[in-house]
Protein backbone atom coordinates (compact mmCIF):
# COMPACT_ATOMS: atom_id res chain seq x y z
CA UNK A 1 0.00 0.00 0.00
CA UNK A 2 1.41 3.54 -0.85
CA UNK A 3 -0.25 6.89 -0.92
CA UNK A 4 0.42 7.77 -3.69
CA UNK A 5 -1.69 4.64 -5.62
CA UNK A 6 -4.14 5.36 -3.49
CA UNK A 7 -4.72 9.14 -3.97
CA UNK A 8 -4.91 7.87 -8.18
CA UNK A 9 -7.35 5.34 -7.02
CA UNK A 10 -9.20 8.12 -5.42
CA UNK A 11 -9.15 10.79 -8.13
CA UNK A 12 -10.59 8.23 -10.53
CA UNK A 13 -13.38 7.20 -8.19
CA UNK A 14 -14.14 10.71 -8.31
CA UNK A 15 -13.81 11.59 -11.81
CA UNK A 16 -16.19 8.00 -12.45
CA UNK A 17 -18.76 9.54 -10.00
CA UNK A 18 -19.60 13.04 -11.26
CA UNK A 19 -19.59 12.20 -14.43
CA UNK A 20 -22.52 9.45 -14.16
CA UNK A 21 -24.48 12.40 -12.72
CA UNK A 22 -26.56 14.59 -15.28
CA UNK A 23 -23.99 16.73 -16.14
CA UNK A 24 -23.21 20.35 -15.09
CA UNK A 25 -19.98 21.00 -17.13
CA UNK A 26 -18.62 20.25 -20.23
CA UNK A 27 -16.30 17.30 -18.99
CA UNK A 28 -16.05 14.93 -22.46
CA UNK A 29 -13.03 16.12 -23.09
CA UNK A 30 -11.07 14.87 -20.07
CA UNK A 31 -11.58 11.29 -20.73
CA UNK A 32 -8.68 10.99 -22.27
CA UNK A 33 -7.40 12.40 -19.13
CA UNK A 34 -8.80 9.77 -17.72
CA UNK A 35 -7.46 7.43 -19.84
CA UNK A 36 -3.67 8.27 -18.55
CA UNK A 37 -4.33 8.21 -15.00
CA UNK A 38 -5.57 4.80 -15.28
CA UNK A 39 -2.76 3.35 -17.50
CA UNK A 40 -0.76 5.35 -14.43
CA UNK A 41 -2.43 2.86 -12.12
CA UNK A 42 -1.31 0.12 -14.39
CA UNK A 43 -4.70 -0.30 -15.71
CA UNK A 44 -5.00 -1.31 -19.47
CA UNK A 45 -8.09 0.90 -21.19
CA UNK A 46 -8.88 1.95 -24.81
CA UNK A 47 -7.94 5.79 -25.03
CA UNK A 48 -10.89 7.45 -26.06
CA UNK A 49 -10.61 10.22 -28.89
CA UNK A 50 -11.56 13.52 -27.00
CA UNK A 51 -15.00 15.03 -27.50
CA UNK A 52 -15.57 18.40 -27.75
CA UNK A 53 -19.40 18.41 -26.88
CA UNK A 54 -21.15 21.73 -25.12
CA UNK A 55 -22.92 21.06 -21.94
CA UNK A 56 -26.40 20.98 -23.54
CA UNK A 57 -24.99 18.82 -25.78
CA UNK A 58 -23.74 16.30 -22.94
CA UNK A 59 -27.26 17.10 -21.59
CA UNK A 60 -29.06 15.40 -24.35
CA UNK A 61 -26.61 12.65 -24.60
CA UNK A 62 -27.11 11.83 -20.73
CA UNK A 63 -30.96 11.71 -21.21
CA UNK A 64 -30.76 9.38 -24.28
CA UNK A 65 -28.39 6.95 -22.58
CA UNK A 66 -30.56 6.97 -19.33
CA UNK A 67 -33.43 9.35 -19.49
CA UNK A 68 -36.01 6.66 -20.51
CA UNK A 69 -34.09 3.58 -19.01
CA UNK A 70 -33.29 5.22 -16.05
CA UNK A 71 -33.38 2.01 -13.75
CA UNK A 72 -30.13 1.11 -15.38
CA UNK A 73 -28.72 3.45 -12.86
CA UNK A 74 -29.86 1.61 -9.99
CA UNK A 75 -28.15 -1.82 -8.43
CA UNK A 76 -31.50 -3.04 -7.34
CA UNK A 77 -33.00 -2.82 -10.08
CA UNK A 78 -31.39 -5.50 -11.08
CA UNK A 79 -32.09 -8.87 -10.17
CA UNK A 80 -34.13 -9.11 -7.19
CA UNK A 81 -36.80 -11.37 -6.19
CA UNK A 82 -39.44 -8.90 -5.00
CA UNK A 83 -39.19 -4.96 -3.44
CA UNK A 84 -38.65 -6.13 0.39
CA UNK A 85 -35.37 -7.52 -0.63
CA UNK A 86 -34.53 -4.24 -2.66
CA UNK A 87 -35.59 -2.34 0.86
CA UNK A 88 -32.87 -4.81 2.55
CA UNK A 89 -30.21 -4.22 -0.30
CA UNK A 90 -30.68 -0.04 0.58
CA UNK A 91 -30.32 -0.82 4.00
CA UNK A 92 -27.03 -2.47 3.56
CA UNK A 93 -26.05 -0.07 1.62
CA UNK A 94 -26.76 3.22 4.13
CA UNK A 95 -25.41 1.02 6.87
CA UNK A 96 -22.10 0.88 5.07
CA UNK A 97 -22.42 4.53 4.19
CA UNK A 98 -22.82 5.42 7.92
CA UNK A 99 -20.16 3.16 9.12
CA UNK A 100 -17.97 5.50 7.17
CA UNK A 101 -19.42 9.14 7.73
CA UNK A 102 -20.87 9.59 4.50
CA UNK A 103 -23.72 11.30 3.84
CA UNK A 104 -26.13 11.57 1.38
CA UNK A 105 -27.69 14.41 2.25
CA UNK A 106 -25.89 16.47 -0.63
CA UNK A 107 -27.17 19.17 -2.78
CA UNK A 108 -27.68 16.63 -5.47
CA UNK A 109 -29.33 13.58 -3.69
CA UNK A 110 -29.86 10.41 -5.18
CA UNK A 111 -30.94 6.81 -3.94
CA UNK A 112 -28.00 4.76 -2.29
CA UNK A 113 -28.19 2.66 -5.18
CA UNK A 114 -27.27 4.73 -7.49
CA UNK A 115 -24.03 4.24 -9.57
CA UNK A 116 -22.72 7.63 -8.90
CA UNK A 117 -23.13 7.24 -5.45
CA UNK A 118 -21.51 3.73 -5.20
CA UNK A 119 -18.24 5.00 -6.73
CA UNK A 120 -18.47 7.98 -4.73
CA UNK A 121 -18.57 6.04 -1.79
CA UNK A 122 -15.63 4.32 -3.17
CA UNK A 123 -13.95 7.82 -3.35
CA UNK A 124 -14.79 8.57 0.12
CA UNK A 125 -12.85 5.16 1.44
CA UNK A 126 -9.65 5.50 -1.05
CA UNK A 127 -9.14 9.16 0.15
CA UNK A 128 -9.31 7.60 3.75
CA UNK A 129 -7.30 4.94 2.81
CA UNK A 130 -4.68 8.25 1.38
CA UNK A 131 -5.15 10.04 4.81
CA UNK A 132 -3.97 7.16 7.28
CA UNK A 133 -1.25 5.88 4.63
CA UNK A 134 0.33 9.81 4.90
CA UNK A 135 0.10 9.39 8.50
CA UNK A 136 1.22 6.14 9.52
CA UNK A 137 -1.72 4.75 10.57
CA UNK A 138 -1.14 1.34 8.42
CA UNK A 139 -4.60 -0.87 10.35
CA UNK A 140 -6.95 2.19 9.70
CA UNK A 141 -5.84 2.49 6.09
CA UNK A 142 -6.16 -1.60 6.12
CA UNK A 143 -9.62 -1.23 7.67
CA UNK A 144 -10.48 1.13 4.51
CA UNK A 145 -9.09 -1.71 2.42
CA UNK A 146 -10.65 -4.80 3.46
CA UNK A 147 -14.18 -1.98 3.44
CA UNK A 148 -13.27 -1.41 -0.41
CA UNK A 149 -13.15 -5.14 -0.98
CA UNK A 150 -16.42 -5.98 1.11
CA UNK A 151 -18.25 -3.35 -0.41
CA UNK A 152 -17.25 -4.52 -4.26
CA UNK A 153 -17.89 -7.90 -3.54
CA UNK A 154 -21.46 -7.12 -2.25
CA UNK A 155 -22.38 -4.14 -4.56
CA UNK A 156 -20.52 -2.22 -6.88
CA UNK A 157 -18.57 -5.19 -8.70
CA UNK A 158 -21.55 -7.60 -8.10
CA UNK A 159 -23.73 -5.32 -10.85
CA UNK A 160 -21.74 -3.17 -12.77
CA UNK A 161 -21.03 -5.27 -15.92
CA UNK A 162 -24.74 -6.08 -15.86
CA UNK A 163 -24.94 -1.80 -15.72
CA UNK A 164 -22.57 -1.59 -18.97
CA UNK A 165 -24.10 -4.15 -21.13
CA UNK A 166 -27.46 -2.84 -20.25
CA UNK A 167 -26.49 0.55 -21.25
CA UNK A 168 -25.10 -0.82 -24.52
CA UNK A 169 -28.30 -2.94 -25.23
CA UNK A 170 -30.97 -0.18 -24.58
CA UNK A 171 -29.17 2.36 -26.75
CA UNK A 172 -26.49 4.56 -24.92
CA UNK A 173 -24.39 6.56 -26.63
CA UNK A 174 -21.30 8.04 -26.39
CA UNK A 175 -19.37 9.38 -23.92
CA UNK A 176 -21.21 7.27 -21.33
CA UNK A 177 -20.74 4.10 -23.57
CA UNK A 178 -16.67 4.74 -23.46
CA UNK A 179 -17.53 6.06 -19.96
CA UNK A 180 -19.29 2.64 -18.83
CA UNK A 181 -16.47 0.38 -20.42
CA UNK A 182 -13.88 2.69 -18.60
CA UNK A 183 -15.61 1.98 -15.63
CA UNK A 184 -15.97 -1.73 -15.90
CA UNK A 185 -11.94 -2.63 -16.56
CA UNK A 186 -11.27 -0.08 -13.61
CA UNK A 187 -13.36 -1.78 -11.39
CA UNK A 188 -12.21 -5.49 -12.73
CA UNK A 189 -8.43 -4.41 -12.11
CA UNK A 190 -9.70 -2.85 -8.25
CA UNK A 191 -11.21 -6.24 -7.91
CA UNK A 192 -8.06 -8.25 -8.94
CA UNK A 193 -5.84 -6.33 -7.22
CA UNK A 194 -8.11 -7.06 -3.72
CA UNK A 195 -8.74 -10.41 -4.02
CA UNK A 196 -12.46 -9.74 -4.36
CA UNK A 197 -14.43 -13.05 -5.52
CA UNK A 198 -17.20 -11.61 -7.30
CA UNK A 199 -20.76 -13.64 -8.87
CA UNK A 200 -21.98 -11.63 -11.64
CA UNK A 201 -24.77 -13.37 -13.82
CA UNK A 202 -25.03 -12.99 -17.25
CA UNK A 203 -27.51 -10.06 -18.59
CA UNK A 204 -29.93 -12.73 -20.35
CA UNK A 205 -30.60 -14.51 -16.77
CA UNK A 206 -31.25 -11.20 -15.38
CA UNK A 207 -34.82 -10.22 -14.81
CA UNK A 208 -35.63 -6.79 -13.70
CA UNK A 209 -36.42 -6.76 -9.79
CA UNK A 210 -40.80 -6.38 -9.49
CA UNK A 211 -42.55 -3.61 -8.82
CA UNK A 212 -44.78 -4.09 -5.87
CA UNK A 213 -48.15 -5.75 -7.62
CA UNK A 214 -50.03 -4.26 -4.38
CA UNK A 215 -48.86 -0.64 -4.81
CA UNK A 216 -51.45 2.00 -5.88
CA UNK A 217 -52.28 5.97 -5.81
CA UNK A 218 -55.39 5.68 -4.25
CA UNK A 219 -53.57 7.11 -0.65
CA UNK A 220 -52.00 9.69 -1.94
CA UNK A 221 -52.57 13.44 -1.43
CA UNK A 222 -51.84 14.29 -5.04
CA UNK A 223 -54.38 11.91 -6.07
CA UNK A 224 -57.71 14.17 -5.69
CA UNK A 225 -55.89 17.11 -7.08
CA UNK A 226 -55.61 15.02 -10.60
CA UNK A 227 -59.37 14.57 -10.66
Amino acid sequence: MNPESSVRRAQIYGFLSAAFLYPQEAWAEDLPALGDVLAECGVSTERPLPLALSLPDLQERYRQSFGVAGSLCYETEYGLPHEFRQSQELADLTGFYRAFGFDLGADVRERPDHIAVELEFMHILTLKETYALMGGKTEEAVICQEAQASFLADHLAHWLPLFAQSLLRNGGVDPYLTLARMTQVFVEAEVAALQVETDVLPLHAVQHTPFDPDFNCADCALANTMA
